[in-house]
């Protein structure tokens, strides 16, 4: 035991003196050459809080607190450069591993990034340094309107420093996306459990899964199957940046209730039923942010066993009110229609609300405001069968308002002045009614 015991002492001060020797190494000198050499490369400022070199685990090159952009548009905590050791001897350099620990990345450094791609696409030929994999544990990224959870990644890199192969995860683990290379493109394989969506109302996904592929510029979406709110939800989509942003696709819903989704876009609107949705959708912007703003899109909807909370249709037939009525609800057994979206802005054609004793449709536009504008007919049943009667719709999706047209509270007064209350009434309305149908006119 005596003759190993010079060892026993031997391998703990080689450690400590492993450990110790980088702070003894001056680098400070350094922290301005490589802030300067990075900000050229970046074409942006860049600062760097601290730069070490460790010898364990393995050798190493420690970067702390770096600030990329006038605007600290990229920020790491800290940033470990481990190289191939025989690679310092060779012509290329190659770094094994980049590990970056606690990035923050805002939306702006999507524009450094763009300037770097622009100004080298036509740079040929291999690079002076590459990098094997890239590590990344706890990164926020910060985009406006938005709510990214943090993210861990692995990304495994060719030999021109493109990315070959990837793994990105949510840190709460209810997100993962894995790229692998397939002859010359990308498969991408999302799935996600009980997840959030980060963008817009915040809907809750019990279930996802994903497959896409990405060829250069283009992104194909073969499926996209979705779980939520009791029901399925089901798209495909190509979504193209060749010249500027395009995105063409469809979508299928099935049994999906809607009182819980409805209440996240408006407190006040609520509308309950089990949804079934069939349609297509596009659009076209210079930016993938703007992409939403000019979304083209055509859906047929059906549903079913529901309630429209905020307006009662057949209380406002009966009433003949010229101020308008809010409030109540309209039971149905089915509400159908077709949808159409331009932009911020919302029509409801071909309307249809059946109920027991109701019958209601019509056409309702839904501005960018979130004013209503528009005109429903609804016939009541009270043994024999009422004239439709005409109501306009307007308010808004906060307190909608809907009150008998001009044209029938015309007609209605008329025929019961000649004709008396109930047959009066009606038949001055049905009169009204196709008088405005062979002249034209508003209301």
């Amino acid at each position: 035991m005596q003759k190993y015991r010079p060892i026993l002492i031997a391998i703990p001060i080689i450690l400590i003196v492993l450990v110790v020797i980088p702070f003894l190494i001056p680098m400070s000198t350094h922290i301005n050459r490589a802030e300067q050499a990075a900000s050229d490369a970046l074409r942006v400022p860049v600062k760097i809080g601290g730069l070490r070199v460790a010898l364990l685990p393995t050798p190493r090159l420690n970067v702390s607190d770096v600030v990329v952009g006038s605007d600290e548009d990229f920020m790491v905590e800290n940033l470990a450069v481990v190289p191939a050791i025989f690679s310092l001897f060779s012509g290329v350099k190659t770094i094994s591993s980049l590990k970056v620990e606690r990035p923050v990345i805002k939306q702006s450094a999507m524009d450094i990034v763009a300037t770097l791609t622009n100004s080298d696409a036509g740079e040929s030929g291999p690079a002076k340094v590459t990098i094997r994999e890239i590590s990344i544990r706890q990164a926020q990224l910060v985009w406006p309107e938005m709510n990214l959870p943090e993210l861990d990644a692995d990304i495994a890199l060719t030999a021109e420093n493109k990315p070959e192969s990837a793994r990105i995860t949510t840190t709460d683990g209810k997100l993962r996306v894995d790229l692998t290379p397939e002859d010359g493109r990308q498969l991408i394989t999302l799935s996600a459990k009980s997840w959030t969506l980060p963008a817009g109302p915040a809907f809750l996904i019990d279930e996802l899964a994903g497959q896409m592929v990405l060829t250069g510029k283009t992104l194909t979406i073969e499926k996209l199957d979705a779980k939520l709110y009791g029901g399925k939800l089901h798209a495909d989509a190509v979504l193209d940046w060749q010249n500027h942003w395009q995105l063409n696709g469809k979508l299928l819903a099935e049994e999906v209730e809607l009182s819980k989704p409805v209440g996240l876009i408006s407190k006040s609107t609520q509308l309950s039923g089990k949804l079934a949705a069939d349609g297509s959708y596009k659009a076209a912007a210079k930016t993938a942010g703007k992409l939403l703003d000019q979304l083209q899109a055509d859906i047929k909807f059906n549903l079913q066993d529901g309630v429209l909370h905020g307006v009662d249709l057949a209380k406002a037939a009966t009433l003949l009110v010229t101020k308008g009525t809010s409030g109540g609800q309209t039971q149905f057994d089915t509400l159908s229609g077709l949808l159409n979206v331009s932009g911020k802005q919302y029509h409801l054609r071909d309307l249809l609300v059946v109920s027991g004793l109701l019958k209601a449709s019509g056409d309702v536009k839904i501005k960018a405001d979130k004013t209503l504008d528009g005109v429903v007919k609804v016939e009541v049943r009270k043994g024999a069968t009422l004239a439709a009667v005409p109501l306009q719709v307007s308010g808004s999706t906060e307190k909608p308002l809907v009150f008998p047209t001009k044209a029938a509270l015309a007609g209605a007064a008329a025929g019961t002045a000649i004709l008396g209350p109930g047959v009066g009434t009606s038949l001055g309305m049905q009169a009204a009614e196709k008088v405005k149908g062979l002249f034209g006119g508003g209301d």
